[in-house]
């Protein structure tokens, strides 16, 4: 595996693995409006985590969400059979639809906000919206960025923030493009 630099006083890092087996308080899903499963980052979650969180999803669908969570929304259920404690499911915005950009950062605001809210100390980022979504990694690395850069610094605060790609050229094209300082 390579080495990453870390930013923030090694507050967030990268890192190239299966965010599935991350030991985090939560790892974030990037969800499709349904939350009941689907491809990429999202099937492997509910597969690794399974029956469990699909409960969940299907229990805050019909008290909260019953049609779909708006995009950038954030909600959090068991990760069931994986070693985090929580996913925090959020649905990522499709490239080039009407604010994609504004949505994919409230997509991090967002799941860091509810992290921070439950004392949630270590989260796990996909590149959310990169996937089938077609949000170009170059621009969802400054976006995300900017997005965890602005989090605010205060109590209760997550103290540890992990983007894990799958494959090693993802996480080379985000520390290409990211903004931090």
């Amino acid at each position: 595996m390579t080495d990453f630099p870390a930013f923030f006083g090694g507050r967030v890092t990268v890192k190239v693995g299966d965010i599935t087996r991350e030991d985090v308080d939560a790892l974030v899903n990037a969800a499709n409006g349904s939350l009941m499963g689907g491809g990429g980052v999202d099937g492997a979650i509910h597969r690794a985590g399974g029956p469990a969180i699909l409960d969940e999803c299907k229990a805050i669908r019909s008290s909260r969400y019953p049609k779909e969570p708006p995009v950038g929304e954030a909600v959090l259920t068991t990760a069931g059979r994986m070693t985090a404690r929580h996913v925090i499911h959020t649905v990522g915005p499709v490239y080039g639809t009407v604010d994609a950009e504004a949505n994919l950062a409230k997509c991090y605001r967002s799941c860091l906000a509810l992290a921070a809210d439950h004392g949630l100390a270590t989260i796990a980022f996909p590149a959310i919206s990169t996937g089938v979504y077609g949000y170009p990694r170059e621009e969802a690395a400054v976006v995300s960025s900017q997005a965890i850069q602005k989090h605010p610094d205060e109590s209760p605060r997550v103290e540890q923030v992990r983007l894990v790609f799958f494959a090693a050229n993802d996480a080379e094209v985000f520390l290409r493009h990211h903004v931090f300082g």
